[in-house]
């Protein structure tokens, strides 16, 4: 047999076998853990360059993941900011407007977890839950697995009499779900934490206000806190009146108004989050045990971030980053070693969980959802044609604050529509990036104010445009009620 006619057969026999060959298996989805912790600011982590907080283990996710230094949620306070993840709508779009904050029907047929469910997935939600659904709403009709655990108090004490903190008791349910997983099913797996939320109906500075696990116990209580970097009296005062009578500055007086109540609490909320970190750490150890730990993506971040005493205030729900800005850290096993340990500065947003697990998953997002899949930037994939602004907005707490505005790569804008006559901010985070002075009277960045008014009105416009009045509303949850004394829930 000539050379040549040899050649031909040996092809011919390869282009054969190729297409006899059964075609490859598709790559198994990802499993999913979600660990959502409450009130994180986004600088409370050491590798966010936190001088001394511990949390070697979302650390290390970090170092082996990506990390988004530029995440955002669009409505700052816990419930509506769950709402915003499950739903993947901006609360504008998925509110009730005569019973706010309470999400739509419609909005909640394609909440996350069911979509994954359809998809086959097995979904697991443990801790906090928090999502205000129209009435004969059933959360656990979401989730194969559903359990919510509050605080208030924070240590439970269980049938056999042994005491557990929510933290811990939250990873303890996780791990039992990981240790009775199948490896041919993928999970979504919801890790919620109350921590580290305060304590409210118990204002002792210390283990009375941000109770932390015993994982915690006696960390930092030689490290000298320093006061509020945005504390100063200056700052404070520059506020509007109706913001230094808010819950903001009221809760402040809470536990923050003396040096010495603001280091015991600080000292105290970093152990809240420690103890989170602890306890994640034995999650990851138990999803290693379990063989599953190479095809899992965890994702950490936080509802909302936290003042923390900077600028006289307390809590969240207004326009500034300390609120707005939390982490957000995607460790992903199926990266190379090479696109691993980056750190991204598109903005990110919780709105954008959603549509991301979804893509993980291999499944369409619903045409309802609004934000836009994180996976390509995981990935590594330049962020071409990404967004420059985002609406953010809280339409709870009328009437002190309320609002809605948008946050550019260089402005904030942000206006309280339930003040007569509505009260606007602007900051130019280029050259102001602490956001301590307010341009909106300013005829030299009168050009700006404009634009980013008409950019506002836009994104309000594509969600239904602005709200009724808070008497139309059905707001359950008024500053009035708040003053009288009301906790969070």
């Amino acid at each position: 047999m000539s050379p040549p006619l040899r050649s031909a057969l040996l092809l011919a026999g390869l282009i054969t076998a190729a297409c006899a060959a059964p075609p490859a298996a598709a790559p198994r989805p990802p499993n999913i853990l979600f660990l959502l912790a409450d009130d994180q600011r986004h600088d409370a982590l050491g590798i966010a360059g936190h001088p001394f907080l511990r949390t070697p283990t979302l650390d290390r996710l970090a170092r082996d993941g990506v990390r988004f230094r530029e995440a955002f949620v669009t409505t700052s306070v816990c419930w509506v900011s769950r709402a915003v993840t499950l739903t993947g709508q901006w609360a504008r779009t998925h509110v009730q407007r005569d019973a706010v904050p309470v999400v739509t029907p419609a909005a909640v047929a394609n909440l996350l977890p069911g979509r994954l469910r359809a998809a086959g997935y097995r979904t697991a939600h443990f801790g906090k839950w928090h999502f205000q659904g129209p009435p004969g709403f059933v959360p656990a009709a979401q989730f194969d697995v559903f359990e919510a655990i509050g605080r208030n108090p924070y240590f439970k004490t269980l049938p056999d009499g042994t005491r557990r903190h929510e933290t811990d008791l939250v990873c303890d349910r996780g791990i039992d779900f990981l240790r009775a997983q199948r490896s041919d099913q993928p999970f979504l797996l919801h890790l919620w934490f109350n921590a580290s939320h305060a304590e409210d109906n118990d204002r002792r500075p210390g283990s009375g206000h941000y109770p932390w696990p015993p994982s915690a116990e006696g960390l930092y209580e030689d490290q000298p806190i320093s006061p509020p970097r945005l504390g100063g009296d200056g700052i404070v005062a520059a506020h509007p009146p109706f913001l230094l009578e808010s819950i903001n500055r009221q809760r402040f007086f809470w536990g923050y108004d003396t040096p010495e109540k603001y280091a015991t609490n600080v000292r105290a909320y970093l152990r809240m989050i420690t103890g989170i970190d602890h306890a994640v750490g034995r999650v990851l150890a138990a999803l290693d045990a379990a063989g599953l730990a190479d095809n899992t993506i965890v994702v950490y971040s936080a509802d909302n971030g936290y003042y923390l005493g900077d600028r006289g205030f307390q809590g969240k729900w207004s326009h500034y980053d300390e609120s707005l800005r939390v982490p957000l850290i995607v460790f992903d096993p199926r990266l190379p070693r090479e696109r691993r340990g980056r750190v991204v500065d598109a903005l990110a947003l919780n709105v954008d969980l959603a549509p991301t697990f979804l893509d993980w998953a291999g499944a369409a997002a619903p045409a309802g959802y609004e934000g836009r899949s994180l996976a390509p930037l995981v990935r590594g994939e330049p962020p071409v044609g990404w967004r420059q602004h985002f609406l953010c907005e809280h339409v709870d707490l009328a009437p002190t604050l309320t609002w809605e505005g948008v946050r550019t790569t260089r402005w904030l804008y942000a206006r309280y529509f339930d003040q007569r006559p509505a009260y606007e901010f602007l900051h130019d985070l280029q050259r102001d990036p602490d956001a301590l002075h307010n341009l909106a009277g300013d005829p030299t960045a009168g050009a700006a104010l404009a634009e980013l008014r008409a950019l506002c009105e836009r994104e309000l416009a594509a969600r239904g445009g602005p709200l009724p009045p808070p008497e139309q509303r059905g707001d359950r949850r008024s500053q009035n009620k708040r003053k009288a004394g009301a906790r969070e829930p």
